[in-house]
């Protein structure tokens, strides 16, 4: 028994001891304070998202709302299709040094397996009627996916007006903090309220990865 026990521990070690070493060592780390960015023509956003049943969960750290086929992101002709989103207070990526009190992270996928994470941030201000959909159905638990019957989510009310971003290079923020992600920071805010805030914050208060050193990375600016 004691010899598989030694040979568990030393399957588990080395993938324990790769994360630790990506999120800790790794040079394309996830967020970043967006401080000095180049401006140039980027391709164009076009969110071709649309009404779709809720699957919604606590997964432990956050919650999270998962999609099936039909919700895709455009940028210039290069296709991605919405995987998941989920919240962070705070927000994680600051710009110009400034920290917003919450940001939703939609994650997208391409055909070849690129991961692609939009960033919508809020600042406080009016109630933000998706969220005000979605705070009361946050399951108790966290005990996988729930499909409350008969209601639908549409995406396209957690995006802002503008579509003018940020791009840089990035990771995952939570272990294993993979690296080579594309990270779209929308530039526009959306607003929440305080008693949201409050709402969430008392199941997630700060569920947010401090921010990590650019380490030579350019940050581009939409003009």
């Amino acid at each position: 028994m004691k010899h598989l026990v030694l040979l568990l521990l030393a399957a588990v070690l080395p993938a324990a001891h790769a994360w630790a070493s990506t999120c800790e060592t790794g040079r394309q780390q996830s967020p970043i304070d967006i401080t000095a960015p180049t401006r140039q023509k980027l391709p164009p956003l076009t969110f071709d998202y649309r009404a779709s049943p809720l699957k919604i969960a606590d997964d432990g750290h956050t919650v999270r709302v998962r999609f099936g086929n039909g919700n895709q992101l455009y940028i210039g002709t290069q296709r991605y299709a919405l995987q998941q989103f989920h919240f962070h207070t705070p927000s994680g990526d600051r710009i110009a040094g400034e920290e917003f009190p919450m940001a939703a992270h939609l994650l997208h996928k391409s055909p070849s397996g690129q991961l692609l994470a939009v960033v919508v941030l809020f600042r406080l201000g009016a109630e933000n009627p998706l969220l005000a959909a979605l705070l009361p159905l946050i399951p108790a638990r966290a005990d996988g996916d729930h499909a409350p019957p008969g209601i639908m989510v549409d995406v396209s009310r957690l995006l802002p007006t503008s579509r003018r971003y940020y791009r840089y290079p990035g990771s995952l923020t939570s272990p294993p903090c993979t690296e080579g992600v594309d990270w779209i920071v929308l530039k526009q805010a959306l607003e929440l309220s305080a008693g949201q805030l409050a709402r969430y914050r008392e199941r997630f208060a700060d569920n947010a990865r401090p921010v990590q050193p650019l380490n030579q990375r350019v940050v581009m600016e939409s003009l």
